[in-house]
């Protein structure tokens, strides 16, 4: 801003402005001067550590307390975490019936029973394949269930295998809750579910020539085995894994997790 000319009121203001122009600079110089602000480490759960002075050996003392409390922290949480151990029962007709069926082999050309597999893939395309699985101990803390079909898993070749379930427990609407205070949920699949209840668990072994069929909604968490690694044909439809597949967590929901014994 050019301050030359006849004008006292422009002079007057031409000053102003070169003072205040000099203030900013000066401000701005003085900032840049300033040493950057050097935050102190806050102490956390160490409530006889400084962290100031020249003493190597407290500060050795200092980090030994912070990892000694870290530790503390973690066994306390995984002491919140209760393991519980379920006998694995064989699944037969009437045992796996609340959440399923057990198909086994019948003789060429019987007609068409209850003793099929009473199937629902009406709601997509089915997809019926071979999926192979690796490294599945006898331990789970997820399950999982499907709204929209009748799931079937077998193992090829008769390997033993393990499946942990829940019975079904999808609800109409978002106003239906349990006794003991379970409310309804509602996951991207679009249903509501109630959630499963840790203590209504089961662990069912499947051994031989025979594969299991779920109902709409049973929980399973597995398969779980002892091998290093076991192939099943899978049956389902072909968007279930991507539209329709609702996972509950119990270790961090209820703080529970399961190990199979047999």
């Amino acid at each position: 801003m050019a301050c030359a000319g006849g004008n006292t009121g422009r002079a007057e203001r031409c000053r102003r402005f070169t003072w205040a122009a000099r203030a900013s600079w000066a401000g701005s110089a003085a900032l840049a001067a300033t040493p950057p602000l050097r935050l102190r480490p806050r102490a956390t759960h160490l409530p006889h550590c400084s962290f100031g002075g020249s003493d190597s050996g407290g500060a050795v003392l200092c980090a030994k307390a912070a990892v000694r409390s870290a530790h503390a922290m973690e066994g306390v949480k995984e002491e919140e975490v209760r393991v519980v151990t379920l006998r694995a029962v064989e699944a037969t007709s009437e045992s796996f019936a609340p959440f399923g069926q057990v198909i086994a082999a019948s003789p060429d050309g019987a007609e068409f029973g209850p003793h099929d597999a009473q199937l629902d893939l009406s709601r997509g395309i089915p997809r019926f394949y071979i999926m192979r699985l690796k490294n599945r101990p006898l331990k789970f803390w997820r399950i999982t269930h499907h709204a929209s079909v009748t799931q079937c898993l077998g193992s090829i070749g008769g390997e033993d295998w393990y499946l942990g379930v829940a019975k079904p427990s999808i609800v109409d609407g978002a106003h239906e809750q349990c006794s003991d205070g379970r409310k309804p949920v509602q996951p991207r699949a679009g249903h509501y579910y109630l959630p499963p209840d840790p203590t209504e668990v089961k662990v069912f072994r499947v051994s031989g020539s025979k594969f299991l069929k779920l109902h709409i909604g049973t929980w399973h968490a597995g398969p779980q085995f002892k091998a290093d690694a076991v192939d099943f044909y899978n049956l389902e439809l072909s968007n279930t894994n991507v539209v329709d597949h609702t996972t509950h967590d119990f270790k961090k929901d209820d703080g529970v997790t399961f190990v199979i014994e047999d």
